[in-house]
């Protein structure tokens, strides 16, 4: 039985990961603020983690939460591009020098490996696709500079001190647990509150921009193979589907799924915001073994149904 670390373990992701390792019979350690995490994401589970709150920013309170660690799930930064284009600072700090941290401690607690929650917005509005890990890097936003600069650090550490690093380039992850409560979540829980609830939900620009939508269990499948996987140290692995949605095509797949009468609003594009995004998976497939296992619409169903289910607990808090 191997003990993880799990930061960020209170947010969507890091949650989803901590009850999939508890399901695995792992061992398992959470370090969260609670900036964006939630504690209710863990009630059900919190009798069998061990949880310290703890701010990455704070190296030495931070250095004992690494003790005895075999791997660390690295999930824990503040996320949105449009709040890191009103407070770049904070974004900086939060992602940057918080990752620089984990990393140090790991070093020195001699963690075996640490996986990193990178970003599909590394690559910026090239318009190639599919994006593939060799292209050259171009963010657009100041948060996709940090989650750059955090696989840069990542690599860096691997090269320089031998600790065994591997960065997970998300693209679009959604699911159940994702937040709808503020104005900076994912535009599919927005999308599916608002439709539920049988409000009129913003679509930025002209709802033809794309991406590829990653349903929260592939994300997952594919962070506990990066732990082990043989070939991986040091590398850049894409986490997506290898497909793409409009955000007109999804506002419609939802609409029909909640049985919802309701026109989307348009707005102005968001800056930093990309127009299409799209993976190419062929080096996950490879070194890892990874595999989608729970595609677009499918994931869309199992996620309607946990808002249907979860919604009013989900605003009560908010009011």
């Amino acid at each position: 039985m191997a003990l993880y670390l799990v930061t960020g373990g209170a947010g969507f992701i890091g949650s989803a990961l901590v009850r999939e390792l508890l399901r695995r019979g792992e061992q398992v350690r959470v370090v969260d603020n609670f900036l964006t995490g939630k504690p209710e994401n863990l009630s059900e589970v919190l009798h069998r983690i061990e949880f310290q709150e703890v701010d990455l920013s704070d190296l030495e309170r931070l250095r004992p939460a690494l003790a005895g660690v075999d791997y660390v799930l690295h999930q824990a930064a503040l996320p949105s591009v449009p709040r890191s284009v009103t407070d770049p600072v904070t974004s900086n700090q939060m992602n940057i020098d918080a990752t620089l941290n984990l990393l140090v401690a790991a070093r020195d607690a001699g963690v075996k490996r640490v996986v990193y929650a990178a970003s599909s917005s590394a690559y910026g509005d090239t318009p190639t696709l599919p994006k593939l890990e060799s292209m050259p890097s171009n963010p657009i936003s100041p948060y996709a500079i940090t989650k750059l600069v955090g696989e840069m650090y990542a690599k860096v550490f691997t090269q320089t001190y031998g600790l065994e690093t591997v960065s997970l380039r998300y693209f679009n992850i959604f699911g159940p647990r994702q937040d709808p409560t503020s104005p900076y979540s994912g535009v599919l829980s927005l999308f599916i509150t608002s439709l539920l609830q049988g409000k009129q939900p913003t679509i930025f620009g002209d709802g033809e921009q794309s991406r590829d939508f990653t349903f929260i269990d592939n994300a997952v499948q594919a962070n506990l193979l990066a732990c082990k996987a043989p070939q991986v140290v040091g590398k850049v692995l894409n986490v997506a589907t290898g497909e793409r949605q409009t955000l007109n095509k999804t506002f419609a797949t939802l609409r029909r799924i909640i049985g919802a009468d309701v026109e989307p609003i348009y707005a102005a594009p968001r800056p930093g915001d990309i127009l299409h995004s799209q993976a190419d998976i062929t080096q996950a497939r490879q070194h890892l073994g990874y595999e989608p296992t729970v595609l677009f619409e499918e994931g869309l169903e199992k996620t309607v149904a946990w808002y249907r289910a979860n919604m009013k607990a989900l605003f009560d808090g908010h009011r």
